[in-house]
């Protein structure tokens, strides 16, 4: 199937439709996250890209970042790391006799947090700030960040050897958590011919301007939501927080950011209105990560909050 995008006459849409294709011509088999992925940049959600290694977390987010025409800055996260090799450093200059402050790599417009659970808490905790707020504070200083900020972070599961687990309050700063999971047999076949990941990567060109970016980040909120809409979405996260087998439910701001990610499929479906599949459809990526779950039923089985979040979807009812 091609992957060049048809023109709808919007400036604006045919651009994240080529965005779009120039992912799924080195991102093979995922759509729905290739969807979910424009989904956290059009609705200014940090976007969290969690699974086991080799499974392409970084390949995704790198050819997203290359489609964009945006100051773009990768770091790789070591257990080694401090807080100030992410925000910068204020280093004293003998010529000047003063201070100068020396930007850290959280000063671009995309950023590629890459093994986010790698490093200790510390760390981690200096992305809180810039995520939530959009600057950074230094010696006494707030320096805002330029617009778009958005933070792509992939990490490995927990279990894995050398992980940090994340705190729920910064979890809570990613719009969407996405896991990717294997590629179908056909898929990987075509990934080991062709290795698109260097090929096909590297051909990647920008497609989205700073200016375009920020145009449909604006249109998001005007998206129309009809009342039962609303109504269906607060039936969803109530749901979670009187669920039996969750021990935290989804908090306002998880609801806010629900509600902001569906307006922004709508746009990438060519609407200008929301549709209940919309909100089914991104449920679980949005509002998994914000819950916590029992860690063991009464029968001493284990159950994963993608799963409880399935079975609220099949138990509230959907508007007509």
């Amino acid at each position: 199937m091609s992957t060049d995008p048809v023109a709808t006459g919007d400036p604006l849409l045919d651009g994240l439709h080529r965005v779009r294709a120039n992912i799924e011509r080195v991102f093979l088999g995922k759509p729905d996250v290739v969807m979910q992925a424009l989904v956290g940049l059009m609705s200014r959600g940090h976007l969290l890209i969690e699974d086991v290694p080799g499974v392409g977390k970084t390949v995704l987010a790198r050819v997203l970042a290359r489609s964009l025409e945006l100051t773009f800055t990768r770091i790789q996260l070591t257990p080694d790391m401090l807080p100030s090799d992410i925000v910068g450093v204020s280093i004293y200059d003998t010529n000047t006799s003063s201070f100068e402050f020396k930007r850290g790599p959280i000063f671009a417009n995309v950023v590629l947090a890459d093994e986010i659970n790698r490093t200790t808490p510390r760390t981690q905790s200096a992305l809180l700030e810039a995520m939530n707020e959009a600057q950074v504070s230094m010696d006494g200083r707030t320096m805002r960040l330029d617009q778009p900020f958005w933070v792509i972070a992939t990490q490995n599961p927990f279990e894995f050897e050398g992980t940090y687990f994340l705190p729920e309050n910064q979890l809570d700063r990613f719009a969407l958590r996405i896991r990717i999971g294997y590629p179908t047999r056909a898929v990987e076949a075509r990934i080991v011919r062709e290795e698109p990941s260097k090929s096909a990567l590297e051909a990647t060109e920008p497609v989205m301007s700073q200016a375009d970016v920020i145009a449909i980040q604006n249109r998001v909120p005007e998206i129309r939501v009809d009342d039962r809409l609303v109504d269906y979405a607060l039936d969803l996260v109530e749901a979670t927080r009187h669920h039996e087998h969750l021990e935290v439910g989804v908090s306002p701001r998880g609801t806010i950011a629900f509600i902001r990610c569906a307006q922004a499929a709508a746009i990438l479906e060519g609407r200008d209105y929301v549709v209940p599949d919309d909100l089914k459809a991104l449920f679980v990526p949005v509002c998994a990560h914000r819950v916590v779950s029992k860690s063991y039923l009464h029968d001493g089985h284990t159950v994963s909050a993608e799963q409880i979040l399935e079975e609220v979807l099949r138990g509230v009812t959907v508007p007509e």
